[in-house]
């Protein structure tokens, strides 16, 4: 199965948060991207070149890991918006001993195709609006044999609040997050081969309603395309904290969310050489064989 967006995903919407992201990284994209560095102990291969996409979104911290993990590696972060290109070149900025090596990071607008080993891309993918086309970009910067490491939200995120809205008759508070199996479909369907998919739930327990909505603007917005199109006012935002205040509430007397994380890997192979299963003779070409005696095909 070939999907060209997330189900429900308003485009437009997903292109002005890309656009106007807050340069920081989220607290659950640095423990996702911890998680999934822990992932690469079951990777043969060391990668001699790495690339991280969009690294401030997806994790500084995280990203600090991997380089400790590969010290030797060549790094690039890939990264066209200019606030947290500033960010990036200040986080990473490398010592005077990386420059003389050349191995300290270096921010990329688009990678050269086939230049990493390993290319990462952390709690990205359910916020694209043309996935097909990012795992496209990413296959072509991978060498052959290099792999892909990502994780993303997915379909059983945020099922309290969902449960919550739809009780209260409101429009959804996000898009329909894609299942996992979609996922490694597309990754073979744009030429990766052997697609591992792990999925995980993580709950975050929070003291307030308001600590609560502080984490889920820090995380991104609505992207729903059924999403309340209007302001939301004083009195709306009163509702909603009383409303997660009566609702989501845990065993321990927190207020609990519940994050579906999808981790995902796959190789980029050689590419196959194509033979035809068959082949065509015209009727003269068949008359000649006759003639000759030859029970074969053409030379």
């Amino acid at each position: 199965m070939t999907i060209e967006r997330p189900p429900t995903l308003d485009p437009v919407a997903a292109q002005r948060w890309w656009r106007h992201a807050p340069a920081q990284s989220p607290w659950l994209h640095e423990e996702v991207g911890r998680r999934m560095q822990e992932r690469l102990e079951w990777i043969r291969l060391s990668p001699q070149s790495w690339a991280d996409w969009r690294p401030v979104q997806g994790g500084l911290h995280a990203h600090a890991l991997v380089v400790e993990r590969y010290p030797q590696a060549r790094q690039q972060c890939v990264e066209d918006r200019p606030a947290h290109v500033a960010v990036l070149r200040s986080a990473l900025a490398p010592s005077l001993w990386q420059r003389i090596k050349g191995a300290g990071p270096y921010v990329v607008w688009k990678p050269e195709e086939g230049s990493v080993q390993m290319l990462w891309a952390n709690m990205l993918l359910h916020t694209s609006d043309e996935p097909s086309r990012l795992i496209e970009q990413w296959h072509r910067a991978l060498a052959v044999d290099g792999f892909l490491m990502f994780s993303c939200l997915g379909p059983d995120s945020l099922r309290e609040l969902r449960s919550l809205y739809a009780r209260l008759g409101w429009s959804p508070p996000a898009h329909e997050f894609t299942d996992m199996h979609d996922w490694g479909d597309m990754l073979v369907a744009t030429g990766f081969a052997e697609p591992v998919m792990d999925m995980e739930r993580i709950t975050l327990t929070f003291d307030t309603p308001a600590r609560l909505i502080q984490e889920l603007r820090e995380l991104g917005a609505n992207l729903s395309v059924h999403r309340h199109r209007g302001l939301r006012g004083r009195q709306w935002r009163a509702t909603l904290e009383s409303a997660v205040d009566a609702s989501l509430r845990d065993q321990d007397g927190r207020l609990a969310l519940t994050f579906e994380v999808i981790y995902g890997h796959a190789v980029k192979p050689a590419p196959r050489l194509k033979v035809a299963s068959e082949s065509a003779l015209s009727m003269q070409e068949m008359r000649q064989m006759l003639r000759s005696g030859r029970r074969g095909g053409a030379a």
